[in-house]
């Protein structure tokens, strides 16, 4: 895992604080593999959340902005309850770290 563990805290801590603390957060592509160098940070997020789905992203980029400085955040926010399941939501969740 190329991130520190005060990163991942920061990360997690914000997901939390944005789309609640019962969603799962992942950490996954480039970063996750040590031997890789470089690469933005992608970041998977499964929550129950339903509402303001668009404004907690943007405030959750912002946070981590602010506490990581800046940064290349890919973001994939998925509801939990929703059947519509994509490639990249298994991607995550089989080859990423959960936090």
């Amino acid at each position: 895992m190329r991130l520190k563990q005060q990163e991942l805290d920061i990360i997690k801590q914000s997901a939390i604080k944005f789309f609640g603390d019962s969603s799962h957060i992942y950490i996954f592509g480039s970063r996750v593999d040590d031997a890789k160098k470089g690469g933005d940070i992608d970041i998977f997020i499964e929550t129950n959340k339903n509402e303001n789905i668009l404004e907690s992203k943007i405030k959750f980029l912002v946070e981590l902005e602010k506490k990581l400085g800046e940064q290349k955040i890919d973001l994939i926010v998925k509801n939990i309850n929703s059947d519509k399941n994509l490639p990249v939501y298994d991607i995550a969740k089989h080859q990423g770290v959960r936090l």
